[in-house]
């Protein structure tokens, strides 16, 4: 019979367990990726719904500019009253955070479509406890509404100002060859202007 072995003392195996835990959190806070996380259900449902609207989402990259200067030759804005039209809006699952209003946007009234097509605005939001972390567009026909996604800050942070200069890239060939009327979109007050993508 071989002989039985003994099994490892407790203070290695807690040893390790520790070490894995200290280790496994820092790599997920020193790498986890800011904003909501990614929810593959609720994604995959919205898009279902988008569909059956007759919306196509577009995903865009923001940033916040540290030098925001105008942008140059931008194309004529109107304010528009805020919040999404109701057959976009009846797609979200829960309604989506959106800034309180849209100040002012700089965006050019057009671009080639092989090219990243970028809107530089400022908004304001309703409390210091929130910010931008994400941009959508939902194009449906000759209509986009840019969404610009906020999420709660991390409990025990708060934002210096409400108000923040936001830029968001809009990836080359999202956008079909075409005139569009373009809204970015606040929750009480919003900013619309025309786009011509060639």
């Amino acid at each position: 019979m071989p002989p039985a072995r003994k099994p490892w003392p407790m203070k290695w195996i807690a040893l390790s367990i520790l070490i894995f835990v200290v280790l496994y959190t820092y790599l997920n806070l020193h790498f986890r990726k800011p904003g909501p996380e990614y929810e593959p259900y609720q994604d995959s449902r919205l898009r279902a719904n988008l569909e059956k609207a007759g919306y196509q989402r577009i995903t865009a990259r923001v940033d916040r500019p540290s030098d925001p200067r105008p942008v140059a030759d931008a194309a004529p804005v109107s304010s528009v009253p805020g919040g999404l039209p109701a057959d976009l809006l009846v797609t979200f699952a829960t309604p989506p955070l959106m800034p309180q209003q849209i100040d002012s946007v700089g965006a050019a009234p057009s671009t080639d479509a092989a090219s990243v097509y970028r809107i530089q605005f400022s908004c304001t939001q309703s409390d210091n406890l929130r910010e931008v972390v994400g941009a959508h567009l939902y194009l449906k026909g000759g209509e986009i509404f840019a969404l610009p996604d906020c999420a709660p800050l991390p409990e025990g942070l708060i934002a210096r100002t409400r108000a923040a200069v936001i830029r968001i890239s809009v990836p080359p060939a999202s956008i079909p060859a075409g005139t569009y009327h373009v809204t970015l979109v606040g929750e009480f007050a919003a900013k619309s202007w025309t786009l011509q993508v060639h």
